[in-house]
């Protein structure tokens, strides 16, 4: 098995490192900041793909597939590293308020009028109607997962190199290594997992550059009692509330498009809060414990890019937009495979980054 760097140490980048570890690869993982502290560490961890109404088939099955992986995924990470992500399966609400009515309903929905809503979830407030719940979907703890791949990295002997120039070196055909600011390091391939610096990379080739742009997101969490929200909820505006383990609610998550800006804004942050208390007023008198923001890998045409580009040796893991936790699973286990010249377990032709329009 060849020597492989990856570009980008989230949980895309790491969970290909440690797939490719298990099969005998000498990996290193290349990233300014610390491993899982991008969009892996700003995310909410919801693995909702019924609830995003996507209408992709191809992405539809991707996303169902890594669903079904999950659960496998983290008793696996944590057999080995002992750190529980902290999977749950509690269904989502999307709640209803005066006359809204529930539209078109993903398979298996089930449509609750307010007394049954508040029987699931009975911090919801009055003003809430009725939700359709769904079932089979749930939620992770993102920072926690982040912590399980690492470590499992580093138990299968993964480098970290927190490089600050990082470019791809290659002649026209093949790619030669990567180039830090440290010098060159010839390698065998190269996964480009930079999250939404992936169309950033510098040194790849036009026939090769994938259009990725970044989507700020916000969100901010509040110190609620233990049990306090059991349901992962969606207010019916893109606002959602997620529950954790240890007493924190999430509340997420603008959608704003400005470049690499991550700053947290106080309009973004009052629409998140405006749109948490319409559904639960109780949670006026919880203390706010954290804002951050991070930005979101979107792609082209909304599919992520996946498997071997026009170079040889060079791989895309890239542009998973809002499902990139989702997809942590089914991507690592792919993409590794394509890397080590074997078949993927999922169907990538649709995902093919060869697709992508050149760079502008």
């Amino acid at each position: 098995m060849r020597d492989v760097a990856i570009v980008g140490a989230g949980l895309i980048g790491m969970g290909i490192a440690y797939e490719l570890a298990k099969r005998g690869a000498t990996v290193t993982v290349y990233d300014r900041a610390d491993p899982g502290r991008a969009a892996s560490w700003a995310g909410a961890g919801m693995l909702a793909p019924y609830s995003e109404r996507l209408t992709d088939p191809a992405l539809v099955a991707l996303c169902s597939a890594s669903l079904r992986a999950y659960p496998a995924f983290v008793d696996e990470l944590r057999e080995r590293t002992g750190v529980d992500a902290k999977l749950a399966w509690c269904g989502t609400l999307h709640l209803l308020f005066a006359g809204e009515e529930p539209g078109d309903l993903p398979a298996g929905a089930e449509v609750l009028d307010q007394r049954a809503a508040r029987m699931v979830e009975p911090m919801l407030g009055r003003g809430v109607r009725g939700a359709v719940r769904v079932d089979g979907e749930g939620h992770v703890d993102n920072r926690r997962l982040s912590r399980a791949i690492f470590a499992a990295c580093s138990d299968l002997g993964v480098r970290f190199d927190a490089a600050g120039e990082i470019a791809l070196e290659c002649d026209p055909r093949r790619i030669r290594g990567i180039r830090t600011d440290r010098g060159f390091v010839a390698t065998g391939a190269v996964v480009n997992a930079a999250g939404a610096w992936a169309g950033a990379l510098a040194g790849v080739p036009p026939a090769a550059r994938v259009a990725v742009r970044p989507i700020a997101g916000e969100m901010l969490a509040l110190a609620v009692p233990q049990g306090f929200a059991q349901a992962l909820v969606w207010c019916g505006d893109g606002t959602y509330l997620v529950p954790r383990a240890d007493g924190r609610l999430l509340i997420g998550a603008t959608v704003v498009e400005r470049g690499f800006d991550v700053r947290v804004t106080a309009g973004g942050i009052a629409r998140l809060l405006a749109s948490a208390l319409r559904a639960a007023p109780a949670l006026a008198g919880f203390a706010l414990v954290e804002t951050w923001a991070g930005l979101r890998p979107q792609s082209h045409d909304g599919r992520p890019y996946l498997g071997a580009s026009a170079i040889d040796g060079y791989f895309v893991a890239a542009g998973h937009y809002r499902n990139g936790i989702l997809l942590a699973p089914v991507t690592a286990q792919a993409v590794a495979a394509v890397v080590a010249g074997a078949p993927a377990p999922v169907d990538l032709a649709a995902f093919d980054p060869c697709r992508a329009p050149e760079a502008a």
